[in-house]
């Protein structure tokens, strides 16, 4: 299971378990923090290594174009000294090696935007942390105002009790939608739709490759003042 989908079924199991012991919320604050915190810990280290995976794309992206560089020299070398056969070899080399640059591109961008979103989780969940941590003694306090109060609304005629306890469930069905909006938006970022374009841009690529190589000769050519 990804991470996050992972993170999801822990803020689920969290929604069914704040309505299964709705009389106690000031344990559950506590135990929710808790598995938010042990959450923050596998979003972090989930987060490393996407960023990795960023990197290593940026990495492969360089050393293509900087082979590509390496090989027009080698082609401008051998022209110089006569040799335009080797240049078209070094064009060849080239030319393949500037038909992956779009692949190499493609993999880089998909890897940095999994690394800005699993960034923004990573964020997102310590501010959501740290405003709860903030929030928990103001939430215990009114936990235990709520205690008293249900003590009094037992007193009270069957009608009342019923309100209350409509406006219990209310204030229940509010905080799981919200729970439950949080969950199916991080479940969004971990989709990434598929390019129909690629392969049928990798036919065409190839098919025009030959002919790269010669505008690429004759540029160099040109340039050299060898025509």
């Amino acid at each position: 299971m990804g991470i996050l989908d992972r993170f999801t079924s822990i803020v689920k199991a969290n929604i069914n378990e704040l309505l299964d012991k709705a009389e106690d919320p000031e344990k559950m604050v506590d135990q929710y923090l808790r598995e938010m915190t042990e959450s923050l810990a596998e979003v972090r280290e989930a987060t490393a290594g996407v960023m990795a995976e960023e990197k290593r794309c940026k990495k492969l992206v360089d050393e293509n174009t900087a082979e590509m560089a390496k090989y027009e020299d080698l082609a401008r070398k051998a022209l110089a000294a006569g040799n335009e056969a080797d240049a078209r070899v070094f064009l060849a080399k080239k030319q393949e090696l500037a038909g992956r640059t779009e692949g190499l591109v493609v993999a880089y961008e998909g890897a940095k935007a999994n690394a800005d979103k699993m960034r923004q989780m990573h964020d997102k969940l310590v501010a959501d942390i740290e405003e709860l941590n903030a929030r928990k003694a103001t939430i215990k306090a009114k936990a235990a105002v709520a205690k008293t109060q249900s003590k009094v609304n037992e007193m009270t005629s069957a009608s009342d009790r019923a309100e209350g306890a409509r406006s219990a469930f209310d204030r229940m069905e509010a905080k799981a939608d919200d729970m439950l909006n949080r969950a199916n938006a991080v479940a969004e970022l971990a989709e990434q739709p598929a390019d129909p374009t690629e392969d049928l841009a990798k036919k065409y690529a190839e098919a025009g490759a030959a002919a790269a190589v010669d505008d690429d000769l004759a540029r160099l050519k040109k340039e050299m003042g060898m025509e």
